[in-house]
C-alpha cells in the first residue's frame, strides 16, 4: 500500500462542516462531544494507538457496545488488521483467529465501501454468523475510512445501548468522524513510513560498521542477521551463503534457538534457491506450506522474505528474515526497505573482503621482508660466528675447550636449519586450511608463535579429527584465533598452553570438545574491554555450547585460562 502524501486540513475541514450543515437539533446539541472527540483522535502519531483512540471514541460518540477497525489489505480483498474495543481479552482468546474480510458484512464493506446501517444484523443474507464463543451482537453501523481518497479501512460500530437502532444522528457523527479519523491516520502512516526507514537506515550503518571494523567475519555475519530480525520483526534473521556442493548453507542465524538451524543446506533443486543465486528476491507468504522450500527449517515459519546479498551483479549469499506462522504479512514498504537492508549489506561485505584481501596481502609483503632480513643479517652473522669458532677451536689445545667449542659450533649448524626452515615457511605463506582439526589448530599455534616470540605448547585428549563435525571444528578454530590474539595484545604473557580435549560431557550429558587455553599473564583487569570474551561466548551458544575464564597458570594462579566448548 502506497503511502499517501499528508492530507490537507482545509479540505478536511471543509468536509466535515459540510457534514454538519443540515442537523437535526439533537445532534447539534452533541456537536461539542463531536468536537472534543476530534480533538482526541487527533492526538498522537503512532499508527495502532491511533486506530485504538478511534474505536474508543466512536463507540462513546454513538453510544455503542462494541466498536472495531478492518484495515485493507494492499490487494483490496481483505483484511491485514483488525483493531477492537469493548471485547474483553478473554472473551477475544476464545474466539481464536480474528475476521479476514473474506465474506459476511465485513467482506460487503470492502466490495462496496458504502455506509451500512442495520437494526438485525443477523437477519441480513449477507451475514456469515458469529463464531463460537463470540458476544451477541444486533444493531450495526458500517463507515468507510477514506485517507486522501483511497479506501483505509472500514469502521464497524455495534449493539447501541438500549438496544435500540443506530439512528440518522449517530451515522452523521460518525461519518464526520471517520473523515477526521481519515486525517489521523494519514499522519501516522506518515510517521510510521518515516520512523521504519529511518530504523532500517541505523540497521544498515551498524551492519556496514560491524563488517568494516576488522573484526571476525561470521561474527560480521551474525550482525547481519540480529539486524535484519529486529527491522523487519522476524522470528528470525538468517544468513546463507553458497555450499561447497551446491545450494545455499545456512552460517550465521539470529533466533531463540539458533543451533537448530545452523549448517544446514537447502539443496541446489530447490527452486527458491535457483531465483536467489540469479539475483532475484523470493517473498513467500507461508514458509511451512510453499512446497519450493524444499528444507525442514521451513515448517516452523510464516510469511518470509528471502532476498539475495547482490551487489555490482554479485550475488554473495543471501538474507532470510520468516516470522511465526499466523503473523501478518510483509507489507510492501518492509519488502522495499529489506531488499535494499540485503543489497547494503552485500555492498559492506564486499568491501570488508576487499579490506581483508589488502589486509592479508601487507602480511604476506612483512613475511617475505623478515625473511629477507632473516637470510641476509641473522644466517650470514650466525655462519660467520660459527667460522670463528671453528678456527678458535683448531687453535685451542685444550680438549675440554675443543670439545665445548665444537658442541656450540654443532648447536648453531641446527639453528642455521631451523630459520631456514621458517624462511621457507614464511615465503611459501600460509596454506589453504587442511581439513583436519588438530592440523588447523597446530597452524594456529604456529602463526601466532612468531608475534608472541614463543611457541604455545599444545596438547591433544581424544580422537579430535574424527569425531569434532565441521561446523563445531571451524568455530573452536576462531575462538582459537581469538583467545590468542588476546593473549598477544592484552596478556603480555611469556607461557601459553593449548588444550583440545574431545572426550569431555557437556552440563546436559552430550558429547562435546572443549578448548582451553592458559597463559601466564596480567590476568583480565577490572573495567577492562571484553569484547572479545563476549565473541567467544556468543559462537558458543550458537551451537549450544558455552565460553568462560578461570585462573591461569601463572604463579599463585595468575594469568588467564579462557575455557570454550561445543557439542561435537
Amino acid at each position: 500500500m502506497t503511502v499517501p502524501d499528508a492530507p490537507d486540513p482545509l479540505e478536511a475541514a471543509t468536509q466535515a462542516t459540510r457534514s454538519l450543515q443540515g442537523l437535526s437539533t439533537e445532534l447539534t446539541a452533541r456537536v461539542p462531544r463531536l468536537l472534543e472527540a476530534m480533538r482526541s483522535v487527533g492526538t498522537g502519531l503512532e499508527l495502532h494507538s491511533t486506530l485504538d483512540r478511534i474505536c474508543e471514541t466512536a463507540a462513546e460518540l454513538a453510544d455503542a457496545r462494541y466498536a472495531a477497525i478492518g484495515v485493507v489489505d494492499e490487494e483490496g480483498e481483505g483484511l491485514s488488521d483488525f483493531v477492537t474495543h469493548g471485547v474483553p481479552d478473554a472473551t477475544a482468546r476464545r474466539i481464536g483467529r480474528r475476521p479476514d474480510g473474506h465474506a459476511g458484512l465485513l467482506g460487503a464493506l470492502i466490495r462496496d465501501p458504502q455506509t451500512i446501517r442495520l437494526a438485525d444484523l443477523t437477519a441480513d443474507p449477507r451475514s456469515a454468523g458469529f463464531p463460537p464463543g463470540h458476544p451477541p451482537m444486533r444493531s450495526f453501523l458500517g463507515v468507510p475510512i477514506r485517507v486522501q481518497g483511497e479506501i483505509f479501512g472500514n469502521l464497524y460500530l455495534a449493539e447501541k445501548h438500549g438496544g435500540d437502532p443506530f439512528t440518522d444522528d449517530d451515522v452523521h457523527m460518525v461519518r464526520v468522524l471517520a473523515t477526521e479519523a481519515g486525517i489521523a491516520i494519514g499522519n501516522a502512516r506518515l510517521y510510521e513510513a518515516a520512523r521504519q526507514r529511518e530504523r532500517w537506515i541505523d540497521g544498515s550503518v551498524a551492519v556496514t560498521t560491524a563488517l568494516l571494523s576488522g573484526g571476525d567475519a561470521d561474527d560480521a555475519l551474525t550482525v547481519v542477521a540480529e539486524q535484519a530480525r529486529r527491522l523487519a520483526d522476524a522470528a528470525a534473521g538468517i544468513v546463507l551463503l553458497p555450499a561447497e556442493d551446491g545450494g545455499l548453507e545456512i552460517v550465521a542465524v539470529s533466533a531463540d534457538q539458533p543451533a537448530k538451524v545452523l549448517g544446514i543446506v537447502i539443496p541446489p533443486e530447490s527452486p527458491v534457491v535457483e531465483r536467489l543465486l540469479a539475483g532475484e528476491p523470493v517473498f513467500v507468504t507461508d514458509a511451512s506450506a510453499d512446497t519450493r522450500m524444499l528444507s525442514r527449517v521451513a515448517v516452523e515459519y510464516g510469511p518470509s522474505m528471502l532476498l539475495p546479498l547482490q551487489s555490482g551483479g554479485r550475488v554473495l549469499g543471501a538474507l532470510a528474515t520468516p516470522r511465526a506462522r499466523g503473523a501478518r504479512q510483509f507489507t510492501e514498504a518492509e519488502r522495499t526497505l529489506a531488499t535494499q537492508f540485503a543489497s547494503q549489506a552485500a555492498l559492506a561485505l564486499m568491501m570488508a573482503e576487499a579490506q581483508r584481501d589488502r589486509e592479508r596481502l601487507a602480511v604476506y609483503e612483512d613475511r617475505d621482508r623478515i625473511a629477507r632480513d632473516l637470510h641476509d643479517l641473522v644466517i650470514q652473522r650466525l655462519f660467520a660466528t660459527g667460522m670463528m669458532l671453528e678456527s678458535a677451536q683448531r687453535k685451542s689445545v685444550v680438549p675440554a675447550v675443543r670439545e665445548g667449542v665444537g658442541k656450540a659450533v654443532d648447536e648453531l649448524d641446527v639453528t642455521i636449519q631451523e630459520i631456514r626452515t621458517a624462511i621457507f615457511a614464511l615465503q611459501q605463506g600460509p596454506a589453504e586450511a587442511p581439513s583436519g582439526l588438530r592440523t588447523r589448530v597446530l597452524r594456529e599455534i604456529n602463526m601466532a608463535a612468531v608475534p608472541l616470540g614463543f611457541k604455545p605448547a599444545h596438547r591433544f585428549l581424544g580422537p579430535v579429527d574424527a569425531t569434532v563435525g565441521e561446523l563445531t571444528g571451524k568455530n573452536l578454530v576462531a575462538a582459537l584465533r581469538e583467545a590468542l590474539s588476546n593473549a598477544f595484545r592484552h596478556a603480555e604473557a611469556t607461557r601459553i598452553e593449548v588444550v583440545v580435549d574431545a572426550t569431555v560431557r557437556l552440563a546436559d550429558g552430550t558429547p562435546g570438545v572443549r578448548l582451553s587455553v592458559a597463559d601466564d599473564g596480567v590476568g583480565i583487569p577490572e573495567g577492562g574491554r571484553r569484547s572479545g570474551l563476549r565473541n567467544l561466548a556468543r559462537r558458543a551458544e550458537s551451537l549450544g555450547g558455552a565460553s568462560w575464564c578461570e585462573p591461569g597458570i601463572g604463579d599463585d594462579d595468575g594469568g588467564t585460562t579462557v575455557v570454550w566448548q561445543a557439542p561435537l
